[in-house]
């Protein structure tokens, strides 16, 4: 009896463990070395001599960067403002001068930087570094819109949590429109955060809240059918899904090109990365790229929703077969299920308190 208990108390390690894995492999693959990886940069010039100038920076950096030539100062700006380079290097005999838009990734800019500083010196000159989108005051380094992303991304999978282990015997309906409400609240209390309580969103507070809901909405549909399939492994899958691989490509703190091809790509389409840079787009450059970002909440949510139209399917026609079966149960074996799902409960309140 007591090696049954031990092995009881083993199995159900499994999943902090697969979880304290995913998230070391996560996390420090995205986050711990840095590096430039095709980080795309600008230098402002049409002449021979501009052309010959950023084929050396590119010979010099090798792969760390993708150097284009502009013809002028405001269309490097441009591209600043659509994302499209990370830095514009503008050549002077007296003051050299770097362009960045810090808000689009304060790591970038950092990175930039760090590579045009020596440029400037080895011509004798001091280089002066213009910032033509800062981020407001309030989030200096621009990475709140990362923390709220986190807050909301754990509001929404601890409330899948929740659902599952206290409502997993409501109809899905019923589950379906709980889920809506609280993205509801989810969402509601990311806006606080992000406009009166810290001050991140100064502007365009209610279609930041839209995106959020979005988000969160997304996530919530997609838990809910999960754990129809998957029961007390949700929360792990939830884990993988909107912690381990979303956190890292979201673009929060480092952005693809700072990372390796595996989050870059994630990034492309991952609903993390469509809410951080649409959050960006609004508050920061004139909404410019945010109707594709929020085509990715969008997508998101479809796919929740197609998930919980297959789950109430699968638990219909389960339910029916159910009823279809010969009337044969006796009190021993409805004492048996009766444990088993007191048993299964107790198991994802476990889940629930690791995934939170």
């Amino acid at each position: 009896m007591r090696s049954q208990g031990l092995r009881h108390v083993i199995t159900h390690l499994i999943t902090p463990l697969l979880m304290c894995i995913g998230m070391g492999l996560a996390y420090m693959g995205a986050f711990v070395a840095p590096e430039p990886h095709h980080l795309p940069v600008a230098v402002v010039g049409s002449g021979p001599q501009a052309k010959v100038f950023a084929q050396t920076v590119k010979d010099t950096a090798g792969d760390k960067l993708d150097v284009r030539t502009v013809p002028t100062r405001s269309a490097a700006v441009d591209l600043l403002n659509s994302r499209d380079i990370t830095g514009a290097f503008v050549p002077s005999g007296r003051t050299p001068e770097l362009v960045v838009a810090s808000a689009a990734s304060d790591m970038d800019a950092t990175a930039v930087e760090k590579v045009f500083t020596p440029v400037a010196a080895e011509q004798g000159t001091a280089l002066k570094v213009t910032d033509v989108a800062a981020p407001v005051s309030d989030d200096p380094t621009g990475q709140g819109l990362f923390f709220l992303l986190i807050a909301v991304s754990i509001g929404s999978y601890a409330s899948v949590a929740a659902l599952g282990a206290a409502g997993g015997a409501l109809r899905m309906r019923v589950r379906a429109l709980l889920a809506l409400g609280v993205s509801a609240v989810v969402s509601g209390i990311g806006a606080l955060l992000a406009g009166p309580v810290f001050h991140l969103a100064h502007h365009d507070l209610t279609t930041l809240w839209g995106m959020a809901w979005l988000y969160s909405a997304g996530i919530l549909f997609i838990g809910v059918g999960l754990h129809t399939f998957l029961k007390r492994w949700t929360t792990l899958a939830m884990m993988v899904l909107f912690v381990m691989l979303n956190f890292t490509s979201s673009g929060g703190l480092f952005r693809p090109d700072l990372q390796n091809g595996f989050f870059g790509t994630l990034h492309a389409f991952w609903n993390g990365a469509g809410f951080v840079e649409g959050a960006r787009s609004l508050l920061y450059f004139g909404s410019d790229g945010l109707s594709r970002n929020v085509w990715t909440l969008a997508a998101w949510l479809l796919l929740g929703l197609a998930v919980t139209v297959i789950a109430a399917v699968y638990e219909r026609s389960k339910t029916a077969r159910v009823s279809a079966a010969p009337a044969r149960a006796t009190a021993e074996p409805a004492l048996e299920a009766r444990e088993e799902e007191a048993e299964q409960d107790a198991v994802e309140e476990v889940e629930e308190t690791v995934g939170v």
